[in-house]
């Protein structure tokens, strides 16, 4: 069994771009600057662009943190987005989700410009990813797609069993895995909570990818030997007797499913550096074409 190491690969990648970012500087070139938008003082949320702002300043990146107060009209940050959109310094943002109940979420999502999106949640990114066509790749399924190369983990012709259908992770996975290439070509079958017998689809699997946000819900049972796990789930459970008061934990029950899995990611440590990390090649990409433009 071998741990696809998500710290190691993003540190990995953040190295290779802050290269990239020196070589902006010595040709006086601008480099890439990312802003993030955040309403609210949601924990999770803070922590999260905590990360992205610190991320930036450590490859190079300019970054801008735009913090609103939670009573923010919607109308105010439909304004604040159209600012960004027309700010040229500005290559890529990320509008930070979940926002407050009083704000209509696919109407802001969908004033983003498309160029600027490098979180790839805006339709038009979307379907141009469905295409196969050059695009922003929303950042956990860019990130699982990369640590799947890099690990050179064999899918082509593999059965893929995708657990979860999110706009985000679920059904985007499902479509870069069945396209050509590497880290794809596989057969892949999309399933949710209303599918029935889940556990018969799983042990079919080559490899199984989880987004479904429940606790330990992929037993030892209901996995083949050999089978590649890509955990996604990410939950704080209440535990009085850890420091903090609560402890992290993924979808997958990992302590006897990795003695089955020949690869796995851990929660955390797996998938959540990428989605960091990808999120960081979409801002360089975004800087590539606007100075293209």
């Amino acid at each position: 069994m071998e741990i696809l190491d998500g710290k190691k690969i993003s540190n990995q990648i953040k190295e290779e771009i802050t290269v990239e970012v020196a070589q902006m500087r010595d040709r006086g070139e601008k480099v890439p600057h990312l802003a993030a938008v955040l309403v609210g003082n949601d924990g999770a949320s803070l922590t999260y662009v905590g990360s992205k702002v610190r991320s930036c300043k450590k490859i190079g990146f300019e970054s801008t943190l735009i913090h609103l107060p939670e009573e923010t009209t919607e109308e105010e940050l439909l304004k604040q987005v159209a600012e960004l959109n027309a700010n040229p310094d500005i290559d890529g943002y990320i509008v930070q989700l979940p926002l407050p109940k009083h704000i209509d979420e696919e109407k802001v999502l969908m004033a983003v410009d498309p160029d600027k999106d490098v979180d790839g949640f805006h339709p038009t990114n979307f379907g141009k990813m469905a295409l196969d066509m050059e695009t922003f790749i929303s950042a956990t399924p860019f990130g699982i797609m990369e640590l799947l190369r890099r690990y050179n983990v064999e899918t082509s012709g593999k059965h893929t069993v995708v657990i979860g259908r999110s706009h985000i992770v679920g059904r985007p996975i499902s479509i870069l895995m069945s396209q050509k290439g590497k880290a794809a070509d596989s057969t892949v079958t999309l399933t949710h909570s209303r599918t029935k017998d889940i556990k018969s689809l799983t042990l079919q699997a080559d490899i199984i990818v989880s987004a479904l946000g429940v606790p330990n819900f992929l037993k030892a049972d209901m996995v083949k030997d050999g089978v590649v796990i890509i955990d996604v789930g990410i939950t704080r459970v209440s535990d009085e007797s850890k420091e903090k008061g609560y402890y992290i934990t993924g979808d997958v029950d990992f302590e006897n499913v990795s003695q089955k899995a020949s690869y796995i990611t851990p929660v955390p440590g797996g998938v959540g550096p990428m989605t960091i990390a990808m999120l960081l090649k979409n801002t360089l990409l975004a800087r590539e074409r606007h100075n293209k433009a």
